[in-house]
C-alpha cells in the first residue's frame, strides 16, 4: 500500500491531543482482538474441521499463533518503524490487518486459516509497535504516563467486550466473528486524517540517513526480563488458569465469567492508580505490583469457594494493572526518538513471549508438582522473586519520569518537541 501524503508533525498549526491518543490506543488493542475474538468459537472451529489430523492440537493454535507472531517478529517491526517512519507502516499494517483478519471467512482449509492467523500476528506486531511508539513521540511527562496507563485500562475492558462480541456473533457461525477485523478500515481512514509523522533531525543527532544507534540493552534488559516473567507467571496465569481453578470447584460458566470480569476490573483499577500516582511513586508501584500480583495468584489457587478465589483474582488483577504500565513506561522513557520503535517492539515481544510460555510453564510444573494448584503457587514464588529484583532495580535506577524526560533526545527538531509537549 502507498500511504497518502500527510503533513509532517512539525506543521506549526498541528498539535496532537486526545483524538490522536484515542486512535493510537484503539489500534494498540489489536493484539487482544487477535487472541480473544475467536475464543468462544474454537469448539465450533474444531468440529468444522474434525476430519483434519491432529485437530485437537491445531484448533487452539488459531488463538495462540498471533501472539507467537508478535513475540518472534516484534523486533523486526521495531527496526522498520525506526528506519522507515511510524505512520506509513501503521497505515499499511492497518490495511493488511483488515484483509488478513477477515481471510478465514473465505478459507476452507484449516492449515490456510492457521497461516492467515500467523500473518495476523506479524501485522499486529507492526500495528502495536507503531501505535505505542507514536504515543511516546507525541506526548511527554505526565501526559504520556497517563496515556500509556490507559493502554492497560482499555485492553482489560476490551478483553471482556471482545469475548462477548465473539460469543454473540459465533452463535450464527464460527466464521462470523472474523468479520470484526474489517473494523480496521474505518479506523485506518480516521488515522490518515488525524495522524502526522513526527520529525527528527538526524544530522543534529550526528546520524547518517540510514544509521541507527544501538539500543541500550544494559538499561533495558532488566525491564524486559521482568516483563516476560510478569506476563508469564502472573498476568497470564491469572487470565488463563482462573477458569480452570473455578471449574475444579464445580463453578458454572456464569460464575467463571463473573469472576473473570471482577479480575479484569482489578486490572483497570490498578492501571488507574498507576496513572494517578506514577509521578511520585513509579518505582514503588512496580515493587507493589510484584507483591500484589503473586500474592493474589496464591490466594486464587488456595481458595475453596467462589468468593475466596475471586478475591484472590481481584488482588492479582490490581497487581497486573500496576505492573504493565510501570514496565512499559519504564522502558519507553529510557529511549530517545530514533530508538523508540525498536525499544517498544522489544517490550511487546517480551510481553507476548511470556503469554506464549505461560500455559507451557504451568503444564510442565503441574506434571512435576502433582497438580495445577501447586504449579500456580510455584509461579507465584517466581513472581515474588521478580519483585525482589524489581526492588533492587528501582534502588539502582529509579523509574520516575520527569516532565523533561525528552531532553536527552538530541536531534529532535524544535517543532517536534513543541508538538510532543502540546
Amino acid at each position: 500500500m502507498t500511504a497518502p501524503e500527510v503533513p509532517s508533525a512539525d506543521t506549526p498549526s498541528w498539535q496532537p491531543g486526545a483524538r490522536q491518543a484515542a486512535l493510537l490506543l484503539t489500534a494498540a488493542c489489536a493484539s487482544v482482538l487477535g487472541s480473544l475474538l475467536i475464543a468462544p468459537v474454537l469448539p465450533e472451529l474444531e468440529r468444522a474441521f474434525s476430519d483434519t489430523p491432529g485437530i485437537s492440537t491445531l484448533a487452539p493454535m488459531a488463538m495462540t499463533l498471533p501472539a507467537l507472531g508478535i513475540a518472534v517478529l516484534g523486533p523486526l517491526a521495531g527496526s522498520a518503524v525506526d528506519r522507515y517512519g511510524r505512520t506509513r507502516l501503521l497505515f499499511g499494517a492497518m490495511l493488511a490487518y483488515a484483509f488478513v483478519g477477515t481471510a478465514p471467512v473465505l478459507l476452507d482449509s484449516l492449515p490456510l486459516i492457521l497461516v492467515s492467523r500467523t500473518l495476523l500476528g506479524v501485522v499486529e506486531a507492526v500495528v502495536m509497535t507503531a501505535s505505542l511508539t507514536l504515543l511516546g513521540d507525541y506526548f511527554t511527562g505526565a501526559r504520556r504516563d497517563r496515556y500509556m496507563s490507559w493502554h492497560s485500562v482499555i485492553t482489560a475492558v476490551a478483553a471482556v467486550g471482545i469475548l462477548a462480541v465473539g460469543g454473540g456473533l459465533g452463535a450464527h457461525s464460527w466464521r462470523t466473528p472474523f468479520w470484526v477485523y474489517a473494523a480496521a478500515l474505518p479506523l485506518l481512514l480516521a488515522m490518515v486524517l488525524s495522524l502526522r509523522e513526527p520529525s527528527f533531525d538526524r544530522a543534529a543527532a550526528g546520524l547518517t540517513e540510514r544509521e541507527m544507534r544501538p539500543l541500550p540493552w544494559r538499561s533495558l534488559a532488566p525491564l524486559l526480563v521482568l516483563t516476560s516473567v510478569g506476563a508469564a507467571v502472573v498476568f497470564f496465569v491469572l487470565q488463563v488458569q482462573l477458569s480452570f481453578v473455578l471449574d475444579d470447584l464445580d463453578v458454572g460458566s456464569a460464575g467463571i465469567g463473573a469472576s473473570a470480569a471482577i479480575a479484569n476490573a482489578g486490572v483497570v483499577a490498578g492501571s488507574l492508580c498507576f496513572a494517578r500516582w506514577a509521578r511520585r511513586w513509579a518505582g514503588q508501584l512496580l515493587v507493589a505490583a510484584f507483591v500484589a500480583g503473586p500474592l493474589g495468584v496464591v490466594l486464587m489457587s488456595v481458595g475453596r469457594d467462589w468468593t475466596a478465589v475471586t478475591g484472590g483474582a481481584l488482588i492479582a488483577g490490581v497487581g497486573c494493572g500496576l505492573m504493565l504500565p510501570s514496565l512499559l513506561i519504564g522502558t519507553t522513557s529510557r529511549l530517545p526518538f530514533d530508538q523508540r520503535g525498536r525499544g517498544t517492539a522489544a517490550w511487546t515481544s517480551a510481553f507476548f513471549f511470556g503469554q506464549f510460555l505461560s500455559p507451557v510453564i504451568v503444564a510442565g510444573l503441574s506434571a512435576a508438582a502433582s497438580g495445577r494448584d501447586h504449579a500456580i503457587q510455584l509461579c507465584a514464588a517466581v513472581g515474588l522473586g521478580a519483585g525482589v529484583a524489581a526492588f533492587l532495580l528501582v534502588r539502582r535506577r529509579p523509574l520516575a519520569v520527569s516532565a523533561q524526560d525528552e531532553a536527552h533526545d538530541a536531534g529532535t527538531s524544535e517543532a517536534a518537541e513543541a508538538v510532543g509537549q502540546g
